[in-house]
């Protein structure tokens, strides 16, 4: 532990704990894996377990960061799906030119650190508005538990996609 760092107890280990646990399948889908087999669609969807992790990344850090200042920009009513749209859309679930296995883990570690740090210092009871999204009402409100909370559950379903992925690659499981 550094200096920096608090003693967490209670809630605050709980959630810790939790979201470390679900990073950890996630993660240990990629174990051993070339950037290639990370890049690899095994299944009809677009998922790959690279993309997956630098998804599950994206996401953890936006949420974050909404935990952290609340508020946010509004989703557009209507999206046009053009075709640099689509492709920016499908390179979120695929390491793109460039990218690797390894800087995307290192990446998740970097999103998962500052994520903690928020978990140990933030009110888990502040409240924020959700941004407006055609999918939502207007008016919903989130506490930052409740955001930490949704955070390890979508660590946690992507951890079971990058899992059936990687069976499918070479038989490894997570679990079981």
């Amino acid at each position: 532990m550094t200096t920096n760092e608090q003693i967490v107890t209670g809630e605050r280990a709980d959630i810790v704990d939790f979201l470390t646990k679900h990073r950890y399948f996630l993660r240990h889908t990629a174990d051993g894996l070339s950037d290639e087999q990370a890049n690899t669609r095994s299944t009809v969807s677009a998922l790959t377990i690279g993309g997956l992790i630098k998804h599950v990344a994206e996401v953890e850090r936006s949420w974050a960061d909404f935990a952290r200042a609340g508020g946010g920009q509004e989703v557009p009513e209507e999206i046009e799906y053009t075709p640099e749209r689509i492709a920016q859309w499908e390179n979120q679930f695929r390491l793109a030119e460039g990218e690797t296995l390894a800087g995307v883990l290192a990446e998740y570690e970097k999103v998962a650190a500052a994520t903690d740090e928020l978990v140990r210092t933030l009110d888990l009871d502040t409240t924020y508005e959700l941004p407006a999204a055609p999918w939502q009402p207007p008016g919903v409100f989130w506490t930052v538990r409740r955001v930490f909370l949704h955070i390890t559950a979508e660590t946690a379903q992507h951890a079971g996609h990058a899992d059936i992925i990687r069976e499918t690659i070479d038989g490894q499981k997570t679990m079981g």
